[in-house]
């Protein structure tokens, strides 16, 4: 088992009420799972991803990451363990713009002190994502489909065993929202990645073993 929700509730203040982004949410991803989460903007998306990534602390319930319960560990613990086991991806790409291609998929290394070791997998995904020859391009001399496929690159190039993608085609134009859905289906398959894929976009379902609904902090299956 990847990742497992027990119980666990999130909430916000907005306007004096209390609001609640994760409601008594329980969850169970194995290892190459493929999983969608569909759901309105505001209906817990981000949250869900947030809570599974370290990245947000629930207010109530237990989550476990690789048998990790995130809540025992300290800040840079989590920091670690994302570097180690996630990674993600955004709606806006969120690459370094005064680093070249090959530079921001090296990122993660540098961080976590691999990129020695990791000069051969860089090469390795640079080919995977089809943008060898885009290696010493900076981020705004590539389209949106091209900025995308870096971050996916990025987001591999630890061998993660969970990556989240929050909206990954929010910012791109149907063939090209295709095209990363197809890599992401992929990675999944060739990495043996457990991908979370949040989106509004329908077309995203197909892609997965198994799809979910968020609505008012609510996360239900769907057949």
């Amino acid at each position: 088992m990847i990742v497992r929700f027990d119980g666990v509730c999130k909430y916000f203040q907005a306007g004096g009420l209390r609001i609640a982004a994760l409601s008594d949410v329980s969850l169970s991803l194995e290892k190459k799972d493929f999983v969608t989460v569909m759901g309105p903007s505001g209906g817990g998306k981000t949250t869900l991803l947030n809570c599974m990534g370290g990245l947000d602390t629930p207010d109530a319930g237990a989550i476990h990451l690789n048998g990790q319960l995130l809540s025992e560990m300290k800040d840079r613990e989590l920091t670690q363990l994302r570097r180690r086991e996630i990674g993600f991806v955004f709606q806006f790409f969120n690459l370094m713009p005064t680093l070249s291609v090959l530079e921001n998929i090296e990122l993660p290394l540098l961080l976590s002190h691999a990129a020695k070791a990791g000069r051969d997998r860089i090469a390795g995904l640079l080919d995977y994502v089809g943008l060898t020859h885009r290696a010493r391009s900076f981020p705004a001399e590539l389209s949106g489909g091209e900025m995308q496929r870096v971050a996916i690159a990025r987001a591999l190039v630890h061998q993660p065993s969970l990556l989240l993608a929050d909206e990954p085609t929010g910012n791109l134009d149907s063939e090209n929202g295709i095209k990363v859905l197809d890599l992401l289906k992929q990675a999944n398959e060739d990495f043996e990645t457990t991908v979370v894929v949040a989106t509004h976009n329908p077309q995203a379902a197909k892609y997965g073993n198994r799809h979910f609904d968020i609505r008012d902090g609510k996360l239900q299956t769907l057949k």
